[in-house]
């Protein structure tokens, strides 16, 4: 508490089961009468998202819909949407979907503003005062990319994930509706979900970790370690779906105030390499990373733990003893992965001789100087080894 932070938080949050059917209300309040929905394939051929533009339609608002936003968004995304809103003179994106529409959406409010490519923005310094406003409806409990101001899209020819960053491109709204949540099937709320955790876990260990994005850390990991295992068992358990979206939104509001580190430092790499899903690159590589970084920042994980026996009665923290919680939250996060399902570093089918560019672009990822310790290529290479061994 004897150094200065800061936050902000730009986005209005509002959660509720079937707040968005109240989209004409907020769009209302921006003054936006031009939209362009950014969404992905599968989400785009759901019935409550067919309803959600006749709802649109209805209040007299002219709508356009771009649908192919991939997994771990590419730069050819971005810059086809930026050209549709461009087209339709938007005056607001509507992101519906998991955390590639929404990514998506915050780097197109750039472009279909001020041109160019999506690369020109890595430098925040280039991002003109006035993007295009955002309404932000995750259909998924994990990224909490609704509330961050970061944008993580892949440089389709490098095979390279670059970030734009900016509380500019943060969505105005984010209308948060456990009820879009519950058709997500087992696998995606397990990953979506150790994706969260991931956040929170990252955020609370950082370097540069403050009060507020702790307090948020901590409740997350109690919600997420709690409710994840309710909801790959009964899809339509509707508290936990409530409470693992409530979960992933604390989680984003902790990691973008605070940062991540070795773990996105690693699934970036893979995913940027690979086009592998974000979120079980996250999920499968957090135990290995806690193990490794733990003994430098053992009060930590001894906290985290505390905050991960909810979903294990009793509790199994070692009162007083430091090393022995801090162990015991990488048993903890070990075992919930298991319990869900996730798969094995090695059901990725990476090449070993990739191993040394893998760490190479790990080690260079902005968010590794913020990881504690801060590790080299060749701690990452070590890591990798191992968990390819499991």
């Amino acid at each position: 508490m004897d150094t200065s932070f800061s936050f902000i938080l730009p986005t209005r949050i509002e959660y509720g089961a079937g707040i968005h059917k109240q989209l004409p209300k907020f769009l209302e309040e921006l003054g936006s009468r031009k939209i362009l929905i950014i969404t992905d394939p599968g989400v785009s051929r759901l019935d409550w998202f067919t309803h959600t533009v006749d709802l649109l339609n209805a209040q007299k608002v002219k709508v356009e819909v771009y649908n192919g936003v991939e997994p771990n968004p590419k730069d050819r995304n971005v810059e086809e949407a930026a050209k549709v809103a461009q087209r339709i003179q938007a005056d607001c994106l509507l992101a519906i979907g998991g955390g590639s529409p929404i990514d998506c959406a915050k780097v197109v409010s750039i472009l279909a503003v001020y041109g160019g490519k999506a690369r020109d923005y890595e430098d925040r310094s280039r991002i003109g005062p006035q993007p295009l406003p955002i309404i932000a409806v995750p259909t998924t409990a994990g990224t909490g990319s609704e509330v961050t101001f970061g944008a993580v899209i892949t440089d389709t020819e490098a095979k390279f994930k670059f970030t734009v960053k900016s509380p500019l491109i943060a969505p105005k709204v984010a209308l948060l509706d456990p009820d879009l949540t519950l058709s997500m099937p087992p696998a995606l709320t397990a990953s979506t979900g150790m994706d969260a955790l991931t956040h929170a876990i990252e955020a609370y260990t950082s370097r540069v970790a403050e009060p507020i994005s702790d307090a948020c850390a901590l409740h997350a990991a109690e919600l997420i370690s709690a409710y994840l295992p309710r909801a790959v068992r009964n899809g339509s358990d509707r508290e936990a779906r409530a409470a693992l979206l409530t979960g992933s939104l604390l989680a984003g509001i902790a990691f973008s105030h605070s940062d991540v580190g070795a773990v996105h430092c690693i699934a970036e790499a893979l995913g940027g390499m690979y086009d592998l899903p974000h979120g079980v690159c996250n999920a499968v590589c957090l135990p290995y990373i806690m193990e490794y970084c733990l003994e430098a920042n053992q009060a930590r994980y001894a906290r985290l733990a505390e905050a991960l026996t909810r979903s294990f009665p009793p509790s199994s923290v070692p009162i007083g003893d430091i090393p022995k919680a801090a162990q015991e939250s990488v048993r903890l996060v070990r075992q919930l992965a298991r319990d869900v399902g996730l798969p094995s570093f090695r059901s990725f089918h990476v090449p070993e001789a990739d191993f040394p560019r893998i760490a190479e672009k790990s080690s260079a990822n902005g968010s590794n100087k913020d990881n504690v310790p801060v590790l080299t290529k060749e701690d990452y290479l070590h890591l990798l080894r191992s968990m390819q061994t499991g």
